[in-house]
């Protein structure tokens, strides 16, 4: 596999007039479990993005989340209920919390993303792999 950084990006479209409410939980809940990784060197970036103007309607989504990751290891490594259990002692509650901030979306869906190199003219072929795909 890749030795690559790998960015994917974590599409959220929250319910209308629930904006606020999810990035409160999300901030409270699943922030830390992200800060905590990034800390630890499995991401080596973390972001957050909301649309500047509310625009046409035509966007599918209300915050774009994209980690990139160390590599593609650190892709298919997984610790988040670990990571949970040591930042949140009360676990009834947070499971409550997460449970909430999930039935305040519409939609979600995560897309790995492939860097497109414009100075390389052979980055336009298409690789193939099990996803569609070959990682870096």
């Amino acid at each position: 596999m890749s030795e690559q950084p790998v960015t994917v990006a974590y599409y959220y479209r929250v319910r209308w007039g629930h904006h606020d409410e999810w990035l409160r939980l999300f901030r409270r809940n699943h922030y830390p479990i992200l800060a905590d990784q990034l800390a630890a060197g499995r991401f080596t970036d973390l972001r957050c993005y909301r649309p500047r103007f509310h625009g046409d309607g035509g966007a599918d989504w209300t915050f774009l989340v994209t980690i990139t990751f160390r590599d593609w290891a650190a892709v298919e490594g997984h610790s988040d209920a670990a990571i949970a259990e040591r930042l949140f002692p009360d676990q009834e509650r947070f499971r409550a919390e997460e449970r909430r901030r999930f039935e305040l979306l519409d939609a979600h869906w995560d897309l790995p993303l492939e860097e497109v190199d414009l100075a390389d003219a052979d980055a336009d072929r298409p690789r193939r792999g099990g996803l569609g795909f070959t990682p870096r």
